[in-house]
C-alpha cells in the first residue's frame, strides 16, 4: 500500500458539487498567521470566471471571513434575504458568481477553522435543507484532515 498521497482538493471540490446537483463549489483556505489569517477562495467548481482567485478576505468579512469567524455554518436558501443588494459587495463570492441560494460550511483541524466550504445555486431555493446535510455529509470522507465540527470535551 502506497502512503497516504496529497489530497486532490480540485478533485475533490468537482466531485461535491456532482453529488450536489448544484452550480458552485468552492473551497477557501485560511492562511498563515504571518499572513495575517487571509482568506483566499483557491478551488473550485462550475465557476463563472477566475474572479473567485482575486478574492481575499479577512475574518468577519464575507461569508468565508463570517464563517472563518464564528467557525459556524451559513445556511441561505435564498441569497438576498442574507445579504442585500446594496450590501453585495461585502459578499464578493456571491457576486462573482451570481449565487441565489448557497451553504457554506467550516473546516476545521487542530480545533481551528481552516478552510470554508462553499456550495451555490444560481437560482432561489435551489438550496434545500437536504442538500445543507448533504453538504455536510460529505466531509469526512471527502476531505480526510478536516472534519465539520468543532471537538468539544465531552
Amino acid at each position: 500500500m502506497a502512503s497516504q498521497a496529497a489530497f486532490d482538493y480540485q478533485q475533490q471540490v468537482e466531485e461535491i458539487r456532482q453529488a450536489m446537483q448544484c452550480d458552485f463549489v468552492a473551497l477557501a483556505l485560511v492562511q498563515s498567521e504571518e499572513r495575517h489569517f487571509q482568506i483566499r477562495w483557491e478551488y473550485a467548481s462550475g465557476n463563472l470566471s477566475q474572479r473567485f482567485r482575486r478574492i481575499i478576505l479577512q475574518s468577519g468579512k464575507g461569508v468565508a471571513g463570517i464563517v472563518f469567524k464564528t467557525g459556524k455554518p451559513i445556511f441561505a436558501p435564498e441569497a438576498e434575504k442574507y445579504c442585500t443588494k446594496e450590501d453585495l459587495y461585502s459578499y464578493p463570492i456571491i457576486a462573482a458568481e451570481q449565487l441565489e441560494s448557497f451553504a457554506a460550511i467550516p473546516l476545521f483541524k487542530y480545533n481551528r477553522v481552516k478552510g470554508i466550504l462553499l456550495a451555490g445555486c444560481r437560482k432561489n431555493n435551489c438550496m434545500s435543507f437536504e442538500k445543507f446535510e448533504l453538504l455536510q455529509s460529505l466531509i469526512a470522507p471527502t476531505f480526510g484532515p478536516y472534519y465539520s465540527e468543532e471537538l468539544t470535551g465531552n
